[in-house]
């Protein structure tokens, strides 16, 4: 009897056993598909838009940092997101004055805070609305940011949000397919809140791709997302710009080798019965004008005679202006819209009284603090220069850490500016230079040009080469401590050749300057000098060739032997 008691309780354990398994299944079962379930249920959970500003702006479909004003039904963009989207810093507003200067390849707008009188280049222009500073922030009207600059801004008055997108963009779109509509949500899921139903046929603008999903943003401005399959593909939309694109200035020696000489004129003017023929040279560039002041006034040293003897020979005349190398001043008058603007208008009445063709812009010893005041001035001054059919023209010396002479210019941002830069490719020695050595060696100089060109993306065909036409006696003693005693005298082409008759020296050609280099002893002092002459600058000019610069540039006409002009004709031109 006693085993079919263990047998038969067994049996009974096993089956619980089993039951109890069978339950757990079902358990996991229903969980399982509740889960499941629950997972493909949406959320119908809806929130209310909500911004950190009264008129929120979306620029290309993002929020942005900064709201709008609105002043009836009519946009005013705050500064600092125009700042942000404009490119290369167009707009520049002075607080002291309360002055806006917007700029553009070839319009200049002046205008005061709360004032509908502006200038337009140099003509009057009346606004339709004013600027204002609301809580020291400045707000510009939209009209003004889409005449010049071609954006296109949009207002809903029904949700108060603003669209700014740039003109001629595509923006991609798509169209609701879904009988009963779909839910723009917060994120990408179903179980996220939503905003609103999107109807069926409505067209919603596409900023963002994801797995399944598509950030959008309804045409009055409000952004979510939704999902991808409730979609089909539509035809973009493009704002069109208003705004004709600029082709640059057109000027009678546009697409031909520049072939400049600087006239240097400093106490007398040039004798010009004495001039010679400079073939090949097809520019002038007297430094006829040079600031004076902290007021912004310049002196002017130009006469009707040379004018009428340049045209008289087919010369362009591109007239110097210099800050006359005086830091302070230059910081003054740079520093001020009012300022900057009296310079110019002097320089357009200068341009127009002796019939000129071209500024060329001279600023040397600047501190590097002024380098975007600089930057503005040429921006302001550019396009009023072209209204007058004149080039500009800017000289920069080769890069270098010299804060007062390379640093302080900006290069990249001049050379979107201005029609031609100018590299002054010399005194790679200086004066005072505490070793003796070329003015400017190939080597040297080639670099100069490959690095503004390569570093600061100035385009090859906007560079002129400036070349010496002068050089430097090295003198070198030794001390009576053993230490050497170097010291420098400019001399002109045709002296070096008077000292090699005078010596009876034969010029070597010294490979590592790619020039010809002479040495002798004057006096028990070593004199040394490496050579401009007809080798030295034909091989610059091949350097404009090879690179596929605009020209050649000389400082300076007075430093010239007749015979090199023939020279720089035929490397240039033939």
């Amino acid at each position: 009897m006693e085993p079919r008691q263990v047998v038969h309780k067994e049996k009974q354990k096993g089956f619980r056993f089993n039951s109890i398994i069978w339950l757990f299944f079902v358990i996991a079962l229903v969980a399982t598909c509740w889960i499941g379930y629950v997972k493909l249920v949406p959320s119908f959970e809806q929130n209310s838009t909500t911004y950190p500003f009264e008129h929120p702006i979306y620029y290309e479909g993002k929020l942005q940092a900064s709201g709008a004003v609105i002043v009836d039904e009519h946009v005013k963009l705050p500064l600092p997101l125009l700042e942000t989207i404009l490119i290369d810093s167009p707009i520049y507003y002075e607080q002291e004055s309360n002055t806006l200067v917007l700029t553009t390849v070839d319009k200049v707008l002046r205008f005061e805070t709360e004032s509908l009188n502006a200038l337009l280049n140099e003509k009057s222009y009346e606004l339709t609305l004013t600027a204002d500073v609301v809580d020291d922030t400045v707000y510009i009207p939209s009209e003004i940011i889409e005449q010049l600059y071609g954006f296109h801004i949009e207002y809903s008055a029904s949700t108060g949000i603003v669209m700014v997108y740039k003109g001629n963009d595509a923006v991609d779109t798509v169209t609701i397919t879904n009988e009963k509509g779909t839910h723009l949500r917060e994120s990408a899921t179903i179980k996220s809140p939503y905003y609103k139903v999107i109807e069926s046929g409505q067209q919603l603008m596409v900023w963002e791709r994801q797995e399944g999903w598509l950030r959008v943003q309804t045409l009055d401005g409000v952004e979510g997302f939704v999902k991808a399959s409730h979609t089909i593909e539509g035809s973009p939309i493009v704002y069109a710009s208003d705004v004709d694109e600029y082709k640059g200035i057109d000027h009678d020696l546009a697409g031909q080798k520049i072939n400049l000489t600087w006239e240097a004129i400093y106490n007398r003017q040039p004798n010009l019965a004495e001039m010679p023929a400079m073939e090949g040279v097809n520019v002038v560039s007297p430094t006829w004008f040079e600031l004076v002041d902290d007021t912004g006034k310049i002196q002017g040293k130009a006469t009707h005679e040379y004018i009428e003897w340049a045209h008289a020979r087919g010369y362009q005349v591109w007239a110097l202006f210099s800050n006359g190398f005086e830091p302070d001043q230059t910081s003054e008058v740079l520093a001020s819209a009012e300022k900057r603007f009296f310079m110019i208008q002097q320089l357009i009445a200068f341009a127009q009284l002796y019939q000129l063709e071209g500024i060329n812009i001279d600023f040397e010893n600047v501190y590097t603090k002024d380098k975007e005041n600089l930057v503005q001035f040429i921006k302001e001054l550019t396009p009023i220069m072209h209204e007058q059919g004149l080039v500009v023209s800017i000289d920069v010396t080769p890069k270098s850490t010299s804060e007062m002479w390379s640093v302080f210019l900006d290069r990249e941002a001049l050379g979107k500016i201005v029609d031609y830069m100018i590299v002054m490719a010399y005194d790679e020695h200086w004066a005072a230079s505490p070793k003796s050595g070329s003015v400017a060696s190939l080597p040297w100089v080639e670099k100069s040009i490959s690095r503004i060109i390569d570093e600061d993306g100035v385009p090859p065909e906007k560079l002129i080469l400036a070349m010496p036409l002068y050089t430097r006696i090295w003198s070198e003693t030794i001390q009576e401590d053993g230490s050497l005693k170097v010291s420098s005298k400019a001399i002109g082409m045709k002296r070096s050749d008077e000292i090699i008759a005078e010596q009876s020296l034969k010029p070597q050609l010294d490979e590592a300057s790619g020039q010809h280099y002479i040495e002798y002893v004057e006096e028990g002092v070593t004199q040394r000098i490496w050579l401009e002459d007809e080798l030295s600058i034909a091989s610059r000019v091949d350097l404009v060739h090879q690179y596929k610069l605009a020209g050649v540039a000389t400082w300076a006409r007075s430093f010239q032997k007749p015979e090199i002009w023939p020279v720089i004709q035929k490397s240039l031109f033939e």
